[in-house]
């Protein structure tokens, strides 16, 4: 059965390994190996996600099947380039495992993040989304984000193309 909770600094591991497979499972194949491993260091080794969890700028929500963690999402300051008004806030990461794809984690985790944002006084939140993930682009779409610019999400010298999506709180 899954329950919900705010990570602790002690799911740093377990998410880190679970960010890493997550994102690897899914875009992996886009990229050379050595790009790949750098990218999954910076993004969710010890100095990304897990130091984040003890900032008080980020709020991470997990998902947890037992102890293991099947999803999460991570809100927290924009890191897009461009002028951002102090009344946006990121959703960096909505990841669900394959195994719990099409269980109701997402939007029980997308509810989280729109609440959150909103209790906490942002006007807007902002995502990027990679221009072929369709089954994303639907998923936010349903919420009501709209399409609002380009971005190029580099993995080492790969550059997607990823869209930032907006929607108004």
């Amino acid at each position: 059965m899954i329950h919900y909770r705010d990570a602790l600094p002690a799911d740093g591991p377990a998410l880190s390994a679970m960010a890493q497979r997550c994102f690897t499972d899914t875009f992996g194949s886009l990229y050379r190996a050595e790009d790949l491993a750098l990218f999954l260091d910076r993004a969710f080794g010890a100095d990304g996600l897990p130091s984040q969890l003890d900032d008080p700028r980020f709020s991470v929500r997990v998902a947890l099947d037992g102890d293991a963690v099947a999803g999460f999402a991570k809100i927290g300051p924009v890191d897009f380039p461009g002028d951002w008004t102090s009344d946006t806030i990121e959703l960096h990461q909505l990841y669900v495992l394959g195994r719990w794809q099409g269980e109701g984690l997402a939007p029980e985790l997308m509810d989280w993040t729109i609440a959150t944002a909103r209790a906490r006084g942002f006007a807007r939140m902002v995502l990027s989304v990679y221009v072929d993930n369709h089954r994303a682009q639907r998923f936010y779409a349903r919420y009501g984000f709209r399409e609002i610019g380009k971005y190029e999400f580099r993995v080492g010298d790969h550059v997607d193309d990823d869209r930032i999506w907006s929607l108004d709180l």
